[in-house]
Formats: C-alpha cells, structure tokens, sequence
C-alpha cells in the first residue's frame, strides 16, 4: 500500500517541476541597439547643425542693412502725438527689425490710457507699422476725482491738466462700489448713457440743458438743470416717455426756474413741480 501511494504521487511532483522550468532567455541584439543609438544620435547632431546654422543666417539678415528700422509710421489721432507713441515704443531708427519685440511694443503702447485697440506690425524691408484706435470720452465720472467714461460704460482715465471739461458730469459711483459691485456700477453707467443718447434726440429738453446726472442704486437716476441746477427726478424706468412729458413743459418752467425746489417725473400718469 505505501508503495502505491508513493507511485500516485511522483506524477504530480514531475508536473510541478515541469512548471517551474524556466523559459529560454531571447539573446540580446546589441548590433540592433548599437545601430538604433547610432541612427538617434546621427538625428540630434543634424538637428544641432541646423539649428546652429539657422541661428546664424538670423543673426546676419538681423544686421543686414536692409533689415534696419527705417520709417515708423502711426496712424492719425486725436488726443496722442506721433512723438508719444513712438517714444512708447523705444524703438529707435536704425534697429535691427528683425529683432524688434512687438508683443513687447504693444504691451508698451497699452499702458496709455487713450488707447484702445491697436496692431503693431513689420513691414519689410524697414518699416514699423503702428494703428491706434483712441477711447473717444463722452462723459465725466465725479468719485471724487474726475475721471473719463467713454461709450462702453467704462472708466478709463483721471483727467489731468489740458483736459477738456465740456461734457455731462456722472455723480453718485465711488470707487468703492467699482470695487464691490463692478458688473452693476458699470449697469448703471450704462442707462446712463442711454439717458443722455435720448437727451441728444430732444428738441426741448436736450442735454446741452442737463449739467449733472446723478445715479443712485435706490432712487434711480436724477437730472439737474444747467440752469438752476434744479433736479428732475427721472426714477429706474420709461425714461423716454417721462423725458418725452417733461419736454411739454419745460419751456414755461424756464421762466420761473428761479422758484422751483425739485420736478418729479417718476410717475405713471403726472408730473409733480415743487416750488420753494
């Protein structure tokens, strides 16, 4: 019986061991590596002597002549001269073109202010070329200090010395409320200009004849007289029609403009005329 037992049992052992056997290792192929590492270098030392070369044909158009600044021309302007633009730039005749930087002249050009939109380009052989599209403003932001607001709504720049004044003054936005609630700030800038678009539409009541538009978020928006000073209260809504009932009596309210304290518009169906 131990016999037996020893016999049923030597298969198994013999299947294990042939398990175990390990696989034939594949012989390594150095002449194909050698022959690949070959092929990889010979690629980079081409690449390099391109490169190489290519940097040097560059550096000798770069000093070639015929690639210097010549000319730098700028588009026609309102507010800016040739002469601050260019000095913007840094760029000076008789720089290599080639190696003039252009998002570094745009990013230059862009801290002005005035400046909204522009292309700064080469044109070969020797010319910058500069086209400048100005901010046009349409009304005076009072915070404070003055500032521009053009027709988008937005404040671009504190006035300085030499700056025209002639235009309708916005009061009521601070600097806080930029910073706090910009995108409604710049909402209400907006009906602003909305307002006044409808005022330069007037026959009677224009907007020579408003010398401030007061914005408040609660009472909505407030026109003084530029005679007088007087305020006429406009309200959030139907600005055209309570514009287009003002006109109606606006004229025989000129000759007692003296007495008035406030109009009030802000109604559906009258208007309301305080006098002292």
């Amino acid at each position: 019986m131990r016999d037996m037992h020893q016999k049923k049992q030597n298969p198994q052992r013999n299947r294990n061991r042939q398990k175990r056997e390990r696989k034939p290792r594949k012989p390594i192929q150095f002449r194909r590596m050698l022959k690949k590492t070959a092929r990889i270098c010979m690629v980079l030392i081409l690449v390099t002597l391109v490169w190489t070369v290519a940097t040097e044909a560059y550096e000798v158009f770069a000093k070639a002549t015929f690639f210097k600044l010549e000319r730098i021309e700028v588009s026609r302007m309102r507010q800016l001269s040739r002469d601050e633009i260019v000095s913007l730039t840094g760029a000076k005749l008789g720089d290599s073109l080639l190696k003039l930087e252009l998002q570094h002249v745009a990013e230059q050009l862009e801290k002005n202010p005035w400046i909204e939109k522009l292309k700064v380009r080469r044109r070969f052989p020797g010319t910058l070329s500069i086209e400048i599209t100005e901010r046009v403003p349409v009304a005076i932001v009072n915070m404070g200090y003055l500032y521009y607001l053009d027709a988008k709504g937005e404040i671009f720049k504190p006035l300085t010395e030499g700056d025209r004044l002639d235009f309708p003054v916005l009061t009521g936005i601070t600097e806080e409320d930029l910073l706090k609630d910009a995108d409604g700030t710049k909402q209400m800038l907006t009906t602003a200009l909305g307002i006044m678009d409808l005022l330069k539409k007037g026959s009677v009541f224009r907007l020579s004849d408003v010398s401030e538009i007061h914005l408040d978020k609660g009472y909505g928006f407030t026109l003084f007289t530029a005679q007088g000073g007087i305020p006429v209260k406009l309200g959030n809504s139907d600005f055209e029609g309570k514009l287009a009932r003002f006109s109606r009596i606006y004229q025989q309210l000129t000759t007692q403009i003296t007495s008035l304290e406030y109009v009030d518009l802000n109604y559906a169906d009258k208007i309301v005329v305080k006098k002292v």
